[in-house]
């Protein structure tokens, strides 16, 4: 008897692999806006970052910072800026590996300046690893759903688009061409 091979299928094989790797994993629509396990807060679908998850992150990676440092920080993460995607997502990736530069008032009144972790590289086991599948984004008129988004300390850092392996159009390109979309919308 022969299984039959979907993009369900491959997405399932997909998540089971990743969770092998210490992933946990959610289902998209059960973290939307209003549902009993909400981790997100828009309910048009626009916020892409998990606040929460992010938050409890940068207070546990940086527990020697006063609040309103870590604040600050989660705040620059939120706005990251540039003129074009790919300067936003230079930006982005210097904070993520470097960290996030603020200043606070110190007790005595003093200014101090620190780099607020985002990601602990020297102990990974201390991040928030997430993979979540069928997360819907939507912005301006398109709503797109990719298989599968992992998330770091409830930052999305990749996406993984599926394709059914007995489709005859699917293949690594149109899997690519797929991802081009949603970079583009």
């Amino acid at each position: 008897m022969t299984i039959p091979f979907s993009e369900s299928t491959v997405e399932q094989a997909a998540l089971a692999w990743i969770e092998s790797l210490g992933y946990s994993i959610l289902h998209g629509p059960d973290i939307a806006y209003d549902q009993p396990s909400a981790e997100r807060t828009d309910p048009n679908f626009r916020d892409v970052i998990l606040a929460a998850r992010l938050r409890a992150a940068l207070g546990r990676l940086n527990a020697g910072l006063p609040g309103e440092a870590v604040e600050e920080a989660f705040r620059r993460l939120l706005g990251a800026v540039g003129p074009s995607l790919t300067e936003r997502n230079r930006a982005m990736q210097r904070l993520l590996v470097e960290g996030v530069p603020v200043e606070y008032r110190r007790p005595d009144g003093s200014i101090a300046g620190s780099l607020v972790k985002v990601i602990d590289f020297e102990a990974p086991e201390r991040n928030d690893w997430l993979a979540v599948n069928q997360f819907t984004v939507a912005e301006v008129q398109h709503q797109r759903r990719p298989h599968v988004v992992l998330f770091v300390n409830g930052l999305p850092l990749a996406v993984i688009e599926l394709t059914s392996p007995t489709a005859e159009n699917a293949t690594i390109w149109s899997a690519y061409a797929q991802l081009q979309t949603y970079q583009a919308q």
